[in-house]
């Protein structure tokens, strides 16, 4: 893989699962995690050897940090995470400008990157199947600051066309060490945690809308993938990362009530947010062609191991 390895938001959610993998995957490596535990969590890396630096991205001073070595390898995972955060400046500032300047630290530099966008990019839109490629027409800020984010990859991709970059459009994970997220956890995670509270499980309006649920593990193969993939190749490419399945909520109880063992019975209500997608299901054909990612968790399997990782409804740590 590399020797020289950064993951920025290392203490989040995917960033600790891939830090994690990559230490028992690469015993040998240099492993630096950059955090600024805005939204990561320290119980996430327990077992972790490596360095980790308490830094804010976008002020970090990398020359001071790193001197004169230049890691061979940098996961772009850092960010505002909370698609309910509606200040697009705050957004903006997080996402956008500390992505800048981490690309002009790098520029002109002997490095691979790989960083997290979004399937918020698309919206809400009409097609049964979100493929790059199709129009990107974000709904909220945080997608906004994705799609951003990502045209600011191609405008350093041509200034730097020696360097690969690839974006990956993660749906919607679930899995262990989410969490601290809190409100901003994925919806498999909130709704487990209602069930094992004793409560009713909160859906909006009938429960039938679909995303493309995609377990943590299957997340972090395809983003060791692309970097993989990106020995063999020059210049920025876009990914979708999902399951390939639009599931719907209603399924995500019945799996749940399933794996823990419960009965219950959704409570419905109406969705106050107008940038809500009714429905998202990742392409892969590219995915699968260009870096070899096929995802091995369907949603029954994923909570299954959700559940037997101790995560499910509950922080183990507590």
């Amino acid at each position: 893989m590399a020797k020289e390895i950064v993951i920025t938001g290392g203490a989040g959610f995917i960033g600790s699962n891939l830090a994690l993998e990559l230490q028992r995957r690469e015993p040998g490596a240099e492993i630096l995690l950059v955090d600024d535990f805005r939204s990561g969590s320290f119980p996430n890396l327990a077992g972790f050897r490596g360095d980790l630096v308490t830094a804010d991205v976008g002020l970090l001073d990398w020359p001071r940090l790193l001197g004169n070595r230049t890691p061979e390898l940098v996961f772009h995972l850092a960010s505002i995470t909370d698609t309910t955060v509606t200040d697009t400046a705050t957004q903006m500032r997080a996402n956008v400008e500390g992505w800048r300047h981490l690309l002009s630290c790098f520029a002109g530099k002997s490095v691979r990157l790989v960083y997290a966008s979004s399937a918020a990019v698309y919206g809400i839109c009409t097609s049964v199947r979100n493929r790059v490629g199709d129009p990107e027409r974000p709904a909220n800020a945080y997608g906004f600051s994705k799609l951003q984010m990502e045209h600011l990859a191609w405008c350093f991709a041509r200034e730097n066309p020696g360097i690969p970059l690839c974006g990956l459009r993660y749906f919607n994970v679930y899995g262990p060490r989410e969490t601290h997220k809190g409100k901003s956890a994925s919806m498999i995670g909130q709704l487990a945690a209602q069930i094992h509270s004793g409560t009713r499980p909160r859906l909006f309006v009938d429960g039938t809308q679909k995303r493309d649920f995609v377990y943590v593990a299957d997340v972090v193969e395809a983003t060791l993938s692309a970097a993989s993939a990106a020995l063999a190749a020059k210049g920025h490419a876009v990914f979708n990362v999902g399951s390939g399945q639009g599931r719907s909520f209603n399924e995500v109880i019945r799996c749940l009530n399933a794996a823990l063992g419960t009965q219950a019975e959704p409570e419905y209500f109406p969705c106050p947010y107008r940038f809500f997608q009714p429905h998202t299901e990742a392409d892969l054909s590219a995915t699968r062609a260009t870096i070899g990612y096929e995802p091995r968790f369907s949603l029954e399997k994923g909570i299954e191991a959700y559940r037997e990782s101790g995560w499910l409804g509950r922080d183990p740590l507590e």
